[in-house]
């Protein structure tokens, strides 16, 4: 039965992400029209003729391309994402598995391989189209084959995170660190060329590319984001604390009372954890201490936390925690002299408690998208939404008609037309316009009044919170623009979603 255990799990997490089926998030959506229009020979670019890296997760759109030209215009982009999404988070739970059995805490690293075939993060992403699954593989297997001293794939799986997501340097500096280390020690040879080429050919390849094709390799939607969402002082911080009290989740059940909790015990737990493992596996630090150093690197600058930025530190973090408690529970004495009980308690502890927790942030019958079984944070409504302001756009569209929005991807994607990105991920002429006054915003974002007007955009499809105190008191705007749709919507406390169109 032991043998057949990866097989289990792998069709575990294999289920958990068929029977839910695509329910894309927004963000994905910019991804698919990247692909598409490369394809299509528009080149990678967001809106044709303008070469702009809006994308920070350029090797996911390549991958996506390469379906693509296979798929032809009938491509199912979300069913392609979901399955390579699988595929990646199959391999994440095997890596858990491995480095539980040869570090010696077999049942932590089967318990943490069952988590993440379900949890809820991972799941959620993987249907959402988004590249996280894919980088969370990416991270894990460079350290784990650095940590194994596999240098070949640990520089080429570690050159390939970089160009999923840019993060990735965040990791990929300790263990570039480690390796230096090794080498002044003289305890390691100087790497071999062919270690150099996996580590630099993959990445400089593409941020050369990036360089001389958009002029510039770093993502515009990094420095976007931070001058577009205005956040109160540490919100990340205390953001990513909440999240990293609890790994398991399980908001239902516990409330407030499980993340107080989880302040105080996860971190003792991990602690307990880390010793062992490093014992076994000296050269594993770098993954160790990754999920902290993370929590840091997003702190400081305070940026606006999307849910996925919270999913990359977790299967480390997890595994380490569930290490910590399979120690306690094998240094107890009154277990030790009866197996029997030892094992009862390992199976509560690591896999029927964490089991619970993560299973009742699922939801049997969701009340929107596929009907079938998923994380209940797998919601789409916001992205229905927009696919219905689309509708809207095309019954009058013309050829040119530019649209501005906050939120691009359904729009973009469903209508094809050339996107003013109102946050400024895809289009830097909304780079001047930022920051706004505080007394603008009503939540984390609001639009300015002069992108409209100067830029004069055939539409404007905007929740009404975002322009509440802008756009919307502004009478030249009104002047301007009429109201085609009103689509009814709470979201964020907004008074419905709102598509405007300019007086011809």
């Amino acid at each position: 039965m032991r043998k057949y255990i990866p097989v289990l799990i792998l069709l575990l997490a294999l289920t958990a992400r068929l029977i839910p089926g695509p329910r894309v998030i927004d963000d994905a959506y910019i991804t698919f029209r990247y692909a598409r229009n490369l394809i299509e020979g528009q080149g990678l670019v967001y809106n044709p003729g303008e070469r702009v890296l809006g994308t920070t997760t350029p090797l996911f759109s390549l991958i996506m391309a390469g379906f693509g030209i296979v798929g032809g215009e009938q491509t199912p982009y979300p069913w392609l994402a979901l399955v390579v999404s699988a595929a990646a988070d199959c391999l994440t739970c095997l890596l858990l598995l491995h480095l539980g059995r040869i570090t010696s805490f077999e049942k932590a690293g089967l318990a943490a391989a069952f988590i993440w075939a379900i949890h809820p993060y991972a799941v959620t992403f993987a249907i959402g189209g988004m590249e996280t699954s894919l980088f969370v593989f990416l991270l894990m297997a460079s350290g784990t084959a650095h940590a194994e001293k596999r240098r070949i794939p640990a520089a080429l799986c570690a050159s390939l995170a970089f160009i999923t997501r840019p993060d990735a340097a965040i990791l990929i500096g300790f263990l570039v660190l480690d390796r230096l280390w090794g080498i002044l020690r003289r305890k390691e040879e100087w790497p071999a060329f062919t270690e150099w080429l996996a580590l630099l050919l993959p990445a400089a390849g593409w941020y050369a590319f990036a360089w001389l094709y958009y002029g510039s390799p770093l993502p515009h939607s990094i420095t976007a984001k931070m001058a577009a969402y205005r956040l109160g002082e540490n919100a990340a911080f205390i953001r990513l604390v909440q999240h990293y009290a609890q790994p398991f989740m399980g908001n239902r059940l516990t409330g407030p009372i499980g993340i107080g909790l989880g302040l105080v015990f996860f971190p003792v737990f991990f602690m307990l954890g880390a010793r062992p493992f490093l014992k076994k596996l000296p050269a594993a630090w770098p993954l160790v201490l990754y999920p902290w150093v993370y929590l840091v690197v997003f702190s400081l600058p305070n940026p606006l936390i999307f849910r996925w930025y919270l999913t990359p530190p977790l299967p480390m973090l997890m595994l380490v925690i569930l290490i910590g408690i399979e120690r306690i529970i094998n240094g107890l004495a009154f277990l030790q002299k009866s197996p029997a009980s030892q094992k009862l308690v390992s199976i509560v502890c690591l896999f029927l408690l964490p089991f619970c927790s993560i299973a009742s942030e699922w939801v049997a019958v969701p009340d929107h998208g596929n009907r079938t079984p998923c994380p209940d944070m797998a919601w789409t409504k916001l992205e229905d939404l927009y696919s219905q302001a689309a509708d809207v756009v095309l019954q009058d569209y013309r050829p040119g008609d530019v649209v501005a929005a906050g939120d691009v991807g359904v729009l973009g994607w469903k209508t094809r037309a050339p996107i003013l990105d109102l946050v400024g991920l895809n289009s830097p002429v909304t780079g001047k316009y930022y920051p706004l006054p505080a007394e603008d915003y009503v939540i984390n974002y609001a639009v300015p009044s002069d992108l409209i007007l100067d830029e004069k955009p055939a539409y404007v499809v905007i929740l009404e919170v975002y322009g509440r105190l802008t756009l919307l008191k502004d009478e030249r705007f009104g002047a301007q623009y009429h109201l085609l749709e009103k689509i009814p919507t709470d979201f964020y406390g907004s008074d419905g979603l709102l598509v405007y169109e300019v007086n011809r």
